[in-house]
Formats: C-alpha cells, sequence, structure tokens
C-alpha cells in the first residue's frame, strides 16, 4: 500500500510540472503577443500621421496651384506642415521598431525560441512608404 500512496504525489508532480511549464509557455506567448500588439498600433498611429501629411501637402499643392491670387508669406505653409507630420511618423516608428526590437532580444535571452515579427515586416513597408512620401514633399513631386 505504501508504494501506491507514494505513487500518487509523484504522478501528481509530473503533472503540475507539465501545466507550470504550460502556464510559462502560454505566459509567454501572451508576452510576445502584446509586443506585437503594440508595434501594430504604432505603426497604425505613424501611418496616420504619415497619410495624414501626404495628403495635406498634395491638397494644398492643388489649392494653390489653381488659386488665382498668389498666397501671403506664412511662417509655416502646409508643404513644412506635411514634412513635419511625416517625420514625426517616422520617428515614432523607428522608435517603436527600435523598442520592439529590445523587448525581443529581452525575450531571446530568455527563452530560446522567438518566431520572426511579421509586425517588423508591416513596419518596415510602412517606413518605405513614409520616406517616399516625405522625398516627394521635399523634391515637389
Amino acid at each position: 500500500m505504501s508504494n501506491q500512496t507514494e505513487a500518487i504525489p509523484a504522478e501528481l508532480s509530473i503533472k503540475a510540472a507539465i501545466a507550470a511549464d504550460a502556464s510559462t509557455r502560454f505566459s509567454f506567448e501572451r508576452t510576445l503577443l502584446s509586443h506585437e500588439r503594440t508595434l501594430m498600433a504604432w505603426i497604425r498611429t505613424a501611418a496616420s500621421l504619415i497619410t495624414f501629411g501626404f495628403t495635406i501637402y498634395k491638397f494644398f499643392q492643388l489649392e494653390i496651384g489653381a488659386s488665382v491670387h498668389p498666397r501671403t508669406h506664412q511662417v509655416i505653409g502646409p508643404r513644412e506642415y506635411a514634412m513635419i507630420m511625416i517625420a514625426i511618423g517616422l520617428l515614432a516608428l523607428l522608435i517603436a521598431t527600435i523598442q520592439n526590437y529590445q523587448y525581443r532580444h529581452n525575450l531571446r535571452k530568455q527563452h530560446l525560441e522567438v518566431p520572426l515579427s511579421l509586425s517588423s515586416l508591416v513596419g518596415g513597408l510602412v517606413s518605405a512608404l513614409g520616406l517616399f512620401s516625405m522625398l516627394a514633399a521635399i523634391f515637389r513631386w
């Protein structure tokens, strides 16, 4: 009888270890996904700033081109405002990408398996869009 009672706690400790390991793995997955969500939120914000700035630039470029009366000198014009908006979007995206890289690097130190981030790929594509928009505003394309 004593062997049977000793086997039950050993079996329970194996199940508890498996449950703890699964709990740790799920906690790691939640942390990883929360970092992905944060980066995606920053990507949305940066894309909004970039597209809003580019839209302002193009709208006022067309409006000023169609205007009969030339505008008076302004402290900051639509082109400068658009470039500032695009630059803020690019800077926010750069900072968020660096922060996400640091988080993922710290997780790699703790766990060996950290999958590639698709959010970082999307962030790179949005950065390319932002750089193109900035060049279009600078060179007046």
